[in-house]
């Protein structure tokens, strides 16, 4: 139960409840990968915070759990989760640039560190932009940096890295280039991670995810974590409370 909050609290994504799916078109005319990055990023994420209700189903190989979550998010500065179980707060992860923590009641411990312990939990490299870009529908990776090759693949445009260490591709549609699925593979760690994007709404002209759907695999095992969204607010003065209780045990991720 400790390692299925935390993970749920830590990487749970979350948009809004549909107010208008916004249509999407199939990729047809072949365009450059730079053509593709820039057409991405046209899709502006403007805003100061943001403010979801979430619900999630959690699976690896030994535990299946339902959630609800209420995620905050201080754009590049700090995002705070707090999972409930049936209406009762559970678990709490506060996640800034330089640390990742978190708090769980169950069992009364808490963790503190940086992004190494997640990454080699999750198998793949995590820092606070990633994130971030997870939860709001973005590239994790700043596709400017790299070097891609551009092709069509089942009406998506995809980039795809030149790197056969670490092998990344992105997968977009043709109308305003959302992004609807990210992998990384790591073939020599037999590491795998996946992101999908079913949906997208428009929500003060923000497009944001309307479900997402992770999954994760690794030598240790296999974890899934399927997300319905409920509700989004963005730019309202918020509060972001965490403090870990006095008698709570202090444990490390491995």
């Amino acid at each position: 139960m400790r390692k299925v909050l935390a993970l749920v609290a830590i990487i749970i994504l979350a948009g809004c409840k549909p107010k208008a799916v916004l249509a999407e078109q199939k990729a047809k005319e072949t365009l450059s990968a730079d053509s593709i990055i820039r057409n991405h990023y046209k899709n502006k994420k403007d805003f100061s915070t943001l403010y979801i209700r979430s619900s999630a189903r959690y699976e690896d190989n030994d535990n299946t759990q339902n959630v609800s979550a209420e995620i905050k998010i201080k754009k590049d500065e700090k995002i705070l989760v707090s999972i409930r179980v049936l209406g009762i707060t559970m678990a709490k992860a506060l996640i800034t640039p330089t640390e990742v923590k978190y708090y769980e009641k169950l069992n009364g411990e808490y963790f503190e560190g940086d992004y190494s312990s997640l990454s080699r939990w999750l198998g793949t490299d995590l820092d606070y932009q990633k994130v971030q870009n997870l939860l709001i529908g973005l590239a994790m990776d700043d596709l400017t940096q790299g070097t891609y090759n551009a092709t069509i693949d089942n009406a998506l445009y995809r980039l795809e890295t030149t790197d056969e260490r670490t092998m990344k591709a992105f997968y977009f549609e043709a109308g305003k280039f959302l992004i609807k699925q990210q992998q990384i593979i790591q073939p020599q760690q037999n590491r795998m991670l996946k992101v999908a994007y079913p949906n997208f709404n428009e929500s003060g002209q923000i497009a944001l995810p309307s479900g997402i759907n992770i999954e994760a695999s690794q030598p240790k095992g296999k974890v899934r974590i399927d997300i319905e969204y409920n509700a989004a607010t963005f730019n309202e003065e918020m509060n972001f409370p965490y403090s870990v209780p006095g008698d709570y045990k202090r444990i490390s991720i491995e």
